[in-house]
């Protein structure tokens, strides 16, 4: 079978979408888990983004920009999860 071209939007959704689905299991198995150690494990997230989000006055009106992710190992399972599902499309 050849290899089929795909373009960056393919590669973010892959990204978006395991990242989601990672996250909602993270937080089923956080709240299914008694708490302890392994709770605190799959349940702690790396979160880098921009806090306090940015506000630039344009006099007319003003813009808020800002994000931030939340990364944990579930959330990183689900990314691969995902290319693995999504790579027979």
């Amino acid at each position: 079978m050849a290899l089929k071209r795909r373009g960056a939007g393919f590669f973010l959704l892959v990204l978006l979408g395991g990242a989601l689905l990672g996250s909602a299991m993270g937080d089923l198995v956080g709240y299914l888990l008694p708490s302890g150690v392994v709770q605190d494990f799959f349940t702690r997230a790396l979160t880098p983004g921009v806090n306090p989000p940015v506000t630039i006055n344009l006099l007319v009106m003003t813009l808020t920009i800002g994000f931030t992710l939340k990364i944990n190992i579930v959330s990183l399972l689900g990314v691969v999860l995902m290319a693995y599902l999504l790579k027979w499309f």
